[in-house]
């Protein structure tokens, strides 16, 4: 008997249901999410341009703390917005990834591949691409070159929830997964790239209180009260350390168990994450965005900004470069591997969701505070370059993926279509048995 081939493995197959079902909780809230983080950036944006521009300046300067000079929490409501609150955004993301390592698509190497390999290849040539636009212009802006490589999730699933309602399930659950891989790298980069002043001490010292955090919470219902504590002081000596504060975050997230207890009871981290994703996506990262997107143009030569080689980096890097890596990887892996797309999903539709990934605000606003510094004109001619090419990327993938859904939309129809009336669908009629 002749040895069979194993098929070959369907890239962006369907996910089973408990999968679906956690994707479309997803996409519910961060629909609402996108939409009160767009509403923030643009607020901040006209107050910023407005007649009391002089007032939001201020707000943003505002230090409400000043005693917490020893700790280094002297800081601005817009820093307090961009390190403190943004870490609720990313304890968030810590909780997402463990989820997606432990028991979702990334425990499993042949699902991971693609959404790893692809966040990989939709960082790398963003970067190339910003870095060869600005040493063409004289090296002026190198330090940005990180700034195009992020992903807004809330902002892109935003999109596709709006745009779509054929697209295929596999589609969908491929820009989820991207979206956390990208964090993950864009918390490495963060971390080991935009850290000045590294002082070692505290953050050994923030070990002890997330090694508390993390014995807690595998204790379940004891010591609860406890828990905030404990990451606060953790945050509080992250930031000391020099590290961005938003990296403890991250780390609390990891410890939080993941799977089922004996009683058949959903995991922790996926009830922390119902409980915190509200706070994050209603308050934590709208706010932030309404600090971060305020950029003045009001008196400033357009012309100017618009030719600035950051200007020109960003946007190009966002927009060519998230399609070029996130598409072009994709296609090499099918390339020059065993796998296969799924036979529901095709290139173009690829192509839209690589648009998508374009859409950088959150991550890319903080980068570019990161790297030249708050107030600086550099940060001003990143926001305004993160609005444009972000704006620039979602109106070229709605334009895409419009045009897939309507496609799909005629299939969906043409196979429920029962001309006879005899309740089953003619499509499965004309099918051999």
């Amino acid at each position: 008997m002749p040895e069979q081939t194993p098929p070959p493995f369907r890239l962006l197959s369907r996910r089973s249901w408990p999968e679906a079902r956690f994707l479309a909780d997803v996409l519910r809230t961060e629909t609402v999410g996108g939409g009160l983080l767009l509403l923030g950036a643009v607020l901040g944006l006209i107050w910023a341009n407005s007649p009391w521009r002089s007032a939001y300046a201020a707000l943003g300067r505002h230090v409400p703390w000043p005693g917490g000079a020893p700790l280094h929490l002297d800081l601005s409501l817009g820093t307090w917005a961009a390190d403190g609150l943004l870490a609720i955004f990313f304890f968030v993301v810590g909780l997402e990834l463990k989820r997606e390592f432990v028991a979702g698509d990334l425990r499993d190497p042949r699902r991971a591949a693609l959404p790893v390999v692809a966040a990989l290849g939709g960082m790398v040539a963003p970067a190339l691409i910003y870095l060869a636009v600005t040493v063409g212009a004289g090296g002026s802006g190198l330090r940005g070159w990180a700034i195009p490589t992020a992903t807004d999730i809330a902002f892109a699933l935003a999109v596709l929830a709006v745009v779509s309602s054929h697209l295929p399930q596999g589609l969908r659950a491929f820009l989820l997964t991207l979206a956390v891989v990208d964090d993950l790298f864009a918390i490495t980069v963060i971390a080991v790239f935009y850290t000045a002043d590294f002082h070692p001490l505290p953050l050994l010292g923030a070990l002890l209180p997330i090694a508390g955090f993390a014995l807690l919470v595998q204790r379940r219902r004891t010591w609860w009260w406890a828990l905030i504590p404990l990451a606060a002081i953790a945050w509080t000596l992250v930031h000391a350390s020099g590290v961005h504060a938003t990296v403890a975050g991250v780390l609390l997230g990891f410890t939080v168990p993941v799977l089922r207890s004996r009683r058949g009871e959903p995991g922790l981290a996926e009830r922390l994450e119902h409980r915190w994703r509200p706070v994050s996506a209603g308050f934590a990262v709208p706010v932030f965005a309404f600090f971060a997107a305020g950029v003045t143009v009001v008196g400033v030569g357009l012309g100017d900004v618009l030719t600035s080689p950051v200007v020109l980096a960003v946007v190009a890097g966002l927009v060519l470069g998230k399609v070029v890596g996130v598409f072009g990887s994709a296609y090499l892996l099918a390339r020059f591997t065993r796998a296969e797309l799924d036979d529901e999903i095709t290139w173009t539709d690829l192509i839209g969701l690589a648009l998508l990934a374009g859409i950088g605000f959150t991550v890319s606003l903080l980068i570019g505070e990161l790297a030249f510094g708050a107030g600086s004109p550099e940060e001003d001619s990143v926001k305004v370059a993160v609005l444009l090419g972000s704006l620039t990327s979602a109106v070229l993938a709605a334009a895409v993926l419009i045009r897939r859904n309507r496609a799909y939309r005629r299939i969906s129809e043409r196979e429920s279509r029962d001309v006879d009336g005899d309740g089953v669908p003619d499509v499965y009629q004309e099918r051999p048995a």
